[in-house]
């Protein structure tokens, strides 16, 4: 599956060429040029890693993933930027990012920083267990559901599925990030199947946990 990139940079000439770089390297890549624009894409679609300026208009990329992170959004991000000194840095790593490279970078270091962060599963999390609500569990190290202590027995696409939901949630996942994780190239996706696991995982974590956005997919949430 593509590794879906956004890409938050004002500098129109800068984004273009991290942009076609990328693409090249065969990520999918959304680019904004401001802060307000960046969240609206964030709160719209599910993305595997966020690129962020921190000088940009509106709202600053120190501020955008600080914000972010409030809002439960684990989504790995590095800051492209110019700042130089300790401060800047301290200040990048307290507001939730996982890297910080500073201006002027080669592209194939910014490509090797990404690559590793990829290879994690989940961020930002500092205990192998996740709550979902406080009598489920979900063992990010073993892919497991356990309700009151008792594991569930989900199928293959089923914990695939919940997996990706967790790596996103409060996002939307479209149908087609959907459809490339649960099936390999050489399977057709199929849409009763899906929404058969979605109403298994429903009942085992409620219907108000995975909601239904109309044509574009799902948002898993437990606020």
């Amino acid at each position: 599956m593509r590794a879906k990139i956004l890409l938050l940079e004002d500098d129109v000439t800068l984004n273009e060429t991290i942009s076609e770089f990328l693409q090249e390297q065969d990520f999918e890549v959304v680019s904004v040029y401001d802060g307000e624009a960046a969240a609206e894409r964030i709160y719209e679609q599910a993305f595997d890693l966020f690129l962020l300026d921190v000088n940009v208009p509106h709202l600053n990329g120190f501020e955008l993933l600080k914000q972010k992170r409030k809002e439960g959004v684990t989504t790995p991000a590095i800051y492209i930027t110019s700042l130089n000194s300790m401060a800047s840095l301290e200040d990048g790593y307290e507001s939730g990012c996982d890297d910080y490279i500073r201006k002027p970078f080669a592209l194939k270091e910014l490509l090797f920083r990404m690559q590793s962060i990829l290879k994690r599963n989940f961020f930002h999390e500092s205990k192998s267990t996740l709550e979902i609500t406080k009598n489920i569990q979900y063992d990010t190290e073993l892919n497991r559901l356990f309700v009151d202590g008792k594991e569930q027995n989900l199928s293959t696409k089923e914990a695939l599925l919940l997996k990706l939901f967790l790596q996103h949630r409060d996002e939307v996942v479209t149908h087609e990030v959907i459809y490339d994780t649960l099936w390999e190239y050489d399977e057709h996706p199929s849409e009763s199947a899906l929404r058969t696991y979605i109403k298994n995982l429903r009942k085992i974590l409620s219907k108000e946990t995975i909601v239904s956005i109309k044509k574009l997919g799902y948002r898993f949430s437990t606020q």
